[in-house]
Formats: C-alpha cells, sequence, structure tokens
C-alpha cells in the first residue's frame, strides 16, 4: 500500500468508516452498502452518507489486514460506480470515524490500535475535533483552557463530569482516551415496506376497503417516521375472494414522503383507478416503494391549514406511539390486523 499509516495495522483496528460525499446520491449510497456487504456482514448503515463496518472476520478470510480491505473496498467503488469513498479505519468507532474526515491521497487513513498510536493520533488535534462533541460542549472546555483532546485526556473524568454533566462527561472523557463501547450493529436501509389487512369475511363495501387503506398508511407512515425514511412511490394490492391479485403503483406527486396524508392519497387514487363495482375484496395490502432517507428529501411549504394541523398533530400522536408503544394513538387504531 502506498498509504501512510500511523502504524502498522493490524486485527486489532477492525473497524472501518466510509465517508461518501455529502450529496451521495441515495441508490449509490445502498450499492456501496451491498459492496461493503460483500467483504463482510458486519455493515451499519448511517444515512445519508456514511457507513460502519467490522471486518474483524473477514481478515483471513480474503488474507488481507483492515486497511488493505478499506483500500479494496474504494478500490471497488470508484471501478464500478465511480464513486469516491474516504475511509478511516481504526480499533474502535470515534477513531476511525475520525480517520475517514482526513484520509490520505490514496483515499484511506489507517490508526494502530497500540496506544501510543491512538494518542499519538488523538492528543495533539483540536478538542472540537473529538467525535460526538458538541459546540456547546467545545465552548465549555475551552473557556477552561481545555484546547485539545490530548489536555481533556489527562483530566480526571470526574472533573469532566462536573464540567460537562455525568453521561457527556464520561463518554467524552474515554473517548479522548481512545475509548468507545460502541458495536457496529449489521443495519441497512430497508428498500421496501409493506402491511397488508386481511377482512373478516368478502367485503364489496367500499367504505370498510377505504378504512382499511387508512389503518395501512397510519402504520407504514409510522414506521418510515421511525426508521427516517420516505418512500417515492406505493402499490397496492387488492385480493379477491377467488384469491386472485391485482397491483397497482403509483408515484408520490408531491415527491418522497412518510406523512400519513400523503401516503393515504395516494392509496384512496390508486383504489379509485381500479374502478372495482362488485368485486369481494378479501384483503388488501400497501407497500412504499423507492425508498430514501428522509434527511435527504426538502419539506415542501403548505398553505393548506388543516394539513398543517394533521402535521403536528403526527408529530404528538408519534411521541406518544414512541413512549407508549406503537398503535397507542391514531386515527385508525383498532382496525383488525392480517392474520
Amino acid at each position: 500500500m502506498d498509504e501512510q499509516q500511523d502504524q502498522a495495522v493490524g486485527a486489532g483496528s477492525p473497524i472501518l468508516h466510509l465517508r461518501c460525499p455529502r450529496d451521495v446520491d441515495p441508490e449509490l449510497y445502498r450499492l456501496l452498502l451491498g459492496l461493503v456487504a460483500g467483504v463482510t456482514p458486519v455493515v451499519q448503515a448511517l444515512p445519508p452518507s456514511a457507513a460502519v463496518a467490522d471486518v474483524s472476520g473477514s481478515i483471513r478470510y480474503f488474507e488481507r489486514d483492515p486497511a488493505e480491505l478499506a483500500l479494496m473496498i474504494r478500490t471497488r467503488a470508484l471501478a464500478r460506480y465511480g464513486l469516491p469513498v474516504a475511509i478511516g479505519v481504526g480499533p474502535n468507532w470515534t477513531i476511525a470515524a475520525m480517520a475517514s474526515r482526513e484520509p490520505t491521497q490514496g483515499g484511506v487513513r489507517a490508526v494502530g490500535s497500540s496506544p501510543e498510536a491512538v494518542a499519538a493520533f488523538l492528543h495533539p488535534r483540536p478538542v472540537g475535533e473529538l467525535h460526538g462533541i458538541g459546540s456547546a460542549q467545545e465552548r465549555t472546555l475551552m473557556t477552561y483552557g481545555v484546547h485539545t483532546i490530548g489536555l481533556l485526556a489527562n483530566l480526571p473524568e470526574s472533573t469532566v463530569q462536573r464540567v460537562l454533566g455525568g453521561k457527556a462527561g464520561r463518554l467524552l472523557s474515554e473517548r479522548a482516551r481512545g475509548i468507545d463501547r460502541r458495536q457496529v450493529v449489521p443495519a441497512e436501509l430497508p428498500h421496501s415496506a409493506a402491511a397488508q389487512r386481511r377482512f373478516p369475511t368478502d367485503t364489496l363495501a367500499p367504505d370498510l376497503v377505504r378504512s382499511a387503506l387508512l389503518s395501512l398508511a397510519v402504520e407504514l407512515g409510522e414506521r418510515l417516521r421511525r426508521r427516517r425514511q420516505a418512500a417515492k412511490a406505493v402499490t397496492l394490492t387488492v385480493t379477491f375472494a377467488d384469491r386472485t391479485e391485482l397491483h397497482r403503483g403509483r408515484q408520490l406527486p408531491g415527491g418522497p414522503s412518510a406523512h400519513t396524508d400523503d401516503l393515504r392519497d395516494a392509496a384512496y387514487e390508486v383504489y379509485r383507478s381500479l374502478g372495482l363495482q362488485r368485486a369481494r375484496v378479501r384483503a388488501v395490502a400497501l407497500r412504499c416503494d423507492q425508498l430514501v432517507d428522509a434527511a435527504t428529501v426538502a419539506e415542501q411549504l403548505s398553505f393548506d391549514v388543516g394539513r398543517e394541523h394533521r402535521l403536528r398533530a403526527e408529530q404528538a400522536i408519534d411521541a406518544l406511539n414512541a413512549r407508549f408503544g406503537s398503535g397507542t394513538a391514531g386515527p385508525a387504531a383498532g382496525f383488525p390486523q392480517a392474520g
């Protein structure tokens, strides 16, 4: 390798932090996640443009050290997708994430796992560069003369806790000393989300079908908002009494959204377009497709006062469901779930 490394990197530095350009296309980002998953199954997406991976189990298989695996991933991303990825390699999440901010000319920055290598990498840096520190915390530390990560690392943890608060002080004190207890949890952004409602008996009632569609929009909207994703399209599947199925899709006219209003309106429109008359319906399913990270979606201003009220109510309902469990609140609560 032609990259300059802080130390020869071995199995003690198995964490890779990958950083794409901030404006990376969501589809390219998904392709990168798939590429990394081909090297190690332990990949955690950090949308909209980053990911972290643990290559501990891949070193022997590929007969390459973590820095070489990082270079292999970067080379493949460039060759296949034209995607320049900066990769940091380190003994834990904090070190790797900081290293990925300043890659070498070859795009990879590797930090060894020895205490000396970690201290040489961390201690000279301004305290504001410590991974996870906030601007208010940085200002507070600087008022006490703590300008570098090294100075923070040498302070007693109890002192840092008194200055920054118990939990935050302990966390930043540990990170300044090169300690990060977080594990990489395999997690990838799902490409779709779906739910189904099955009726107790086959029905001809349009109002009952619309009630089911509202219930599905509520459930899927909450799920997408919890995942911080948004859908570009929906697909409606209607199952009839003879077990045949009809599928119809529709792009969301206002762009990607996770709001119940938008998912409901799209589902209603697809259902109307089917023109069902005397068909007996056994079940309906709604799928949200082409999911993107919600952080990449611009929220459009609305002059519809009613919609604005519903969006505020939606936030309140999400908060209640997050605290007391999904389904605690919502306009479609109580509709029978699919069996």
